[in-house]
């Protein structure tokens, strides 16, 4: 009984790894060109909302030292 265990444990197993496999072979993978170009579409995103968050910050610091009088 144990024997039959390990042999089903090991079956799933190499049924996972061929599975994956498969789906990667699937995946379009996206050009050298197209990842750089997204990768600074997401720097400047990046980029820009913390500018944006920065001086958001910044404006509710100045408000709440004008309210509390600091």
């Amino acid at each position: 009984m144990a024997n039959k265990k390990k042999s089903a444990r090991g079956n799933a197993i190499v049924r996972f790894y061929r599975e994956t496999v498969g789906e990667l072979r699937k995946v379009t993978w996206p050009t050298r060109q197209e990842a750089v170009n997204l990768t600074i579409i997401v720097l400047i995103v990046i980029f820009g909302m913390s500018a944006f968050l920065g001086v958001l910050d910044y404006l509710f610091s100045k408000l709440f030292g004008l309210i509390l009088g600091i």
